[in-house]
């Protein structure tokens, strides 16, 4: 007797569902469906993948295809009978793909935040409350490849793909899989990244490297006057001394923050290794696509995962290019980045001043307010993953979420 296929659901509509679903396609044995609540983007995905999705892949100049057996925007055509749900979509897009699977989702259901991003854990729980009493989660510190869409629903390129990939489960106390979470992860992305498990899900939240965007973002425009620029600037390649400067200070900080939480940690020992340097980051898990890694900057610049990406901009009206500030860059990586970075280096007394430039300065383009001061009690606070949105205050309760 056959052993029925795995039923993958991966929601979203973006880069990382476009090359996750095609690949998890290919693998034996899975029936993967699709589905993006957003929009009209089921529908155009339907109508554009025509004999399937190809995703091609720049460094091994090799490419694969494969189709899912439905792009839906309906939950209850898909949800119910699915075995994994891979939730790959922005951060601010979490709380409604959670709301809209919740209703549908049965007992022993993995789910998978692909990448959560920091405070999705958090985020998880308070939504699905006594039902994430039945599920397993799996979080991931970051998506595996650098993508991007080349032609929508039906052709998707991976850029780079990195060595390795922290993830943690949380198993929720009446969840019982019925199969190995970890290796059916490791089968649908496939031999590489190699999934590296942490100790728990607050690890993941400080390994998360939505803290390398805005950082860049605030050197590159902090002062800029207005005018639209003739060129794209270059994103990664394109970093200069200053921005280098600012990334590492940042990057300190979270390595204090983690320290400070597994010195007031009283639960377990908390093991921080896999939180490491952005200058050890880098070249640990994009490896010999780092030319020159000789400085945190000249990794950045010689990496070929980034080869040809670009500032988010849009075009000006009478020509040329001003930064796109909406865009997931700033309008994700502060309040469900930095900005929950910040809230758990307020749990432990941790002053964070590299952060706090950058994040005043974002909120300022994004019409919002996080920080006042140094101090987290801006109006928009509930908008953001901060861990006292959630009603955790001490580091016992940061490991509660676990």
């Amino acid at each position: 007797m056959s052993t029925p296929p795995l039923k993958i659901v991966v929601c979203g509509g973006g880069n990382g569902a476009h090359v996750f679903s095609t690949l998890a396609a290919t693998r034996a044995n899975t029936d993967v469906s699709v589905l993006t609540i957003f929009e009209d983007e089921a529908e155009r995905w339907t109508k554009s993948m025509k004999d399937g999705v190809m995703v091609s892949f720049t460094a091994a100049s090799n490419q694969v295809k494969s189709r899912p057996s439905l792009v839906t925007k309906d939950p209850a055509a898909v949800i119910p009978r699915a075995d994994v749900i891979a939730v790959v979509v922005p951060s601010y897009a979490h709380a409604p793909v959670l709301q809209a699977i919740l209703p549908f989702c049965r007992p022993n259901t993995f789910i998978v935040g692909l990448p959560a991003h920091a405070g999705f854990d958090f985020q998880f729980t308070h939504i699905f409350g006594s039902k994430a009493k039945e599920c397993t989660l799996a979080v991931f510190e970051t998506l595996p490849w650098a993508c991007r869409i080349i032609e929508y629903g039906a052709h998707a390129q991976v850029l780079g793909t990195k060595e390795r990939v922290g993830a943690a489960l949380l198993q929720g106390e009446n969840s019982n899989v019925p199969f190995d979470c970890i290796a059916t992860l490791q089968q649908l992305i496939g031999d590489k990244p190699k999934l590296k498990m942490v100790q728990n899900s607050l690890v993941v939240n400080l390994m998360a490297k939505t803290m390398i965007h805005p950082p860049i973002m605030y050197g590159k425009w902090r002062n800029w006057d207005g005018k639209p620029v003739k060129q794209k600037p270059l994103f990664y390649q394109g970093m200069d001394d200053a921005q280098a400067d600012l990334l590492t200070r940042v990057s300190d900080e979270v390595l204090l923050i983690s320290q400070t939480v597994k010195d007031k940690c009283n639960k377990i020992v908390l093991d921080i290794s896999p939180i490491t340097h952005i200058q050890d980051w880098i070249k640990e898990y994009y490896g010999d696509q780092v030319k020159d890694g000789s400085s945190l900057k000249l990794s950045f610049q010689t990496n070929q995962a980034y080869n040809g990406l670009v500032h988010p901009l849009k075009d000006a009206e009478d020509g040329g290019y001003v930064p796109d500030f909406s865009y997931r860059y700033v309008r994700e990586d502060v309040p469900f980045g930095l900005v929950v970075l910040k809230g758990i280096a307020e749990i432990v007394d941790v002053s964070t001043p590299a952060m706090d430039t950058v994040i005043s300065w974002a909120q300022e383009k994004l019409g919002a307010e996080y920080i006042v001061g140094a101090e987290l009690k801006g109006r928009d606070l509930s908008q953001t993953r901060a861990p006292q949105v959630f009603g955790i205050q001490t580091v016992d309760q940061l490991m509660l979420s676990n």
